[in-house]
């Protein structure tokens, strides 16, 4: 009789997170097979061997190896921003192209005093008020000039024609909207995230953080199969995630060097989207620490790290290291890129162009300093001067509010500046996707244009970019 021929390949049911963790750790420090391992952990303590060999002793791998999944209800889109700017992440937000947004209300920063809160209210009102006009223009618009192909269903076609609407109408939204955001993270990633949230200069955010390490601590909110919750996912975890002094005193150090020694701004103007191959590194990432913490295109700051001598160079690049800790690694802008790409674009576009992770990426503070962008729809509808009142007087309430909760009340049209650093690989995958035809019209403009300046930079490499023209047009696909 043959022998049965041993599994070389086992599936693991659901464990929590910290104890996955520790019987993968032990499986790989062990001769024992996985399910002896699963059996030791159970009669052990995962908190005791995480602290001594993952905290104490820096095996920061360990925490690699337990996942969980984590959710954020109702919270803002500016913290959903600074919730999903993590590399080795994966989740999704609630979409503002596919959803009517007029009913949901708006999330008010806790830094808002009384007077400041109604103010934000009021103005936050006339946008969704403004929204729901948009939408409804727009929608009719729209329904008029595309009419509905033979082949496509009713439904079909109504879904269509309403979701290309919120893509003009969702200019109208803005920071202080309420979304979800659901996330499945490494111990380790969450840990950094909970760390980097502690040190946000939005109270929301620093609130979140605090909230996040509790639910890691307490029994898991809510099962799949509806009976009671489990043992908490990662108490461990909980334990040490103090804010991440390196991000916040590094930020601190860097916006006071740039404001004390840059001169005066030199009036450059670049292109909404300019492309450059830096070829001197330290003059890169001098310009790439530099960039959050003032309001200069990249290629102005890069020039001017290459005319500097080393020794100045040097002040910026130990400013951006000298807060880290044995727990950090150097901070995101000391990673380069092949091509570094600096795009003034929408905070909607934005929203989009973020989730794509292989790069490496930097905002500048926003503002309404750029002014907005005003879709083609909304004159052909007949609302430019309902959007165009509302914004502005958005915009103007903006400046009258402190920050940083001035912030939640800027539109989704307004224009910002943004850093993306990448290989000529996620350049090709970015110009590919966001330029098809199903995707929304500002970052289907973006992506076409970086093919362009790669054309312009590289033409050579440029061929090997497949993006559809944005006059290339299909509405009611989707």
């Amino acid at each position: 009789m043959a022998q049965e021929k041993p599994r070389r390949v086992v599936t693991l049911a659901p464990m929590p997170p910290e104890k996955c963790a520790f019987a993968l750790a032990r499986y790989s420090r062990s001769p024992d097979s996985i399910a002896q391992s699963i059996d030791w952990v159970r009669t052990h303590d995962s908190a005791k061997f995480l602290q001594h060999f993952y905290f104490q002793y820096g095996h920061s791998s360990i925490a690699d190896l337990g996942h969980l999944a984590l959710c954020f209800e109702g919270i803002s889109e500016a913290a959903a921003i600074e919730i999903e700017d993590e590399q080795l992440w994966d989740g999704q937000a609630k979409s503002s192209r596919y959803q009517d947004f007029s009913r949901c209300g708006f999330v008010t920063p806790p830094e808002f005093q009384a007077s400041e809160a109604a103010r934000y209210r009021a103005a936050a009102g006339k946008l969704l008020g403004a929204y729901n006009q948009v939408h409804t223009a727009v929608a009719a618009h729209l329904a008029e000039s595309l009419p509905r192909p033979a082949e496509m269903p009713e439904d079909a076609y109504r879904r269509n024609i309403a979701a290309r609407a919120f893509d003009v109408a969702r200019y109208l939204l803005f920071l202080g909207i309420p979304t979800n955001v659901g996330q499945i993270t490494s111990i380790r990633t969450l840990e950094k995230q909970i760390r980097r949230l502690k040190a946000s200069e939005y109270g929301e955010l620093r609130e979140l953080a605090g909230e996040a390490a509790a639910a890691c601590a307490a029994a898991p909110g809510c099962s799949w199969d509806g009976h009671a919750p489990g043992e908490p996912v990662a108490p461990t975890l909980a334990q040490w995630v103090d804010p991440d002094s390196y991000v916040l005193k590094s930020r601190r150090d860097l916006k006071a060097w740039a404001e004390a020694n840059l001169p005066a701004p030199s009036g450059i103007v670049v292109d909404s989207v300019d492309l450059l191959r830096p070829a001197d590194t330290a003059a890169e990432l001098a310009a790439t620490l530099l960039y959050p913490v003032c309001d200069r295109p990249f290629r102005e700051l890069y020039e001017l790290a290459r005319s500097w001598s080393p020794a100045i160079r040097r002040e910026v690049l130990d400013l951006g290291a000298r807060s880290r800790t044995d727990r950090d690694e150097l901070l995101r802008g000391f990673r380069g890129g092949l091509f570094a790409y600096d795009i003034v674009m929408d905070i909607g576009a934005y929203r989009d162009l973020h989730r794509h992770r292989r790069c490496q990426q930097f905002r500048q503070a926003f503002s309404n300093r750029l002014g907005f962008e005003t879709p083609t729809a909304i004159g052909a509808a007949g609302v430019a001067e309902v959007y165009e009142t509302a914004l502005r007087e958005a915009l103007a309430e903006v400046q009258s509010l402190a920050a940083p909760g001035s912030h939640y009340l800027l539109p989704f049209a307004t224009r910002s500046r943004f850093l993306f650093k990448m290989d000529l690989a996620e350049v090709e995958y970015i110009c590919r996707v966001r330029s098809s035809v199903k995707g929304h019209f500002s970052y289907r403009d973006i992506a076409w244009r970086m093919k362009l300046k790669m054309a312009d930079l590289e033409p050579e490499l440029a061929g090997l970019i497949e993006a559809t023209p944005p006059w290339v047009e299909d509405p009611l696909r989707r």
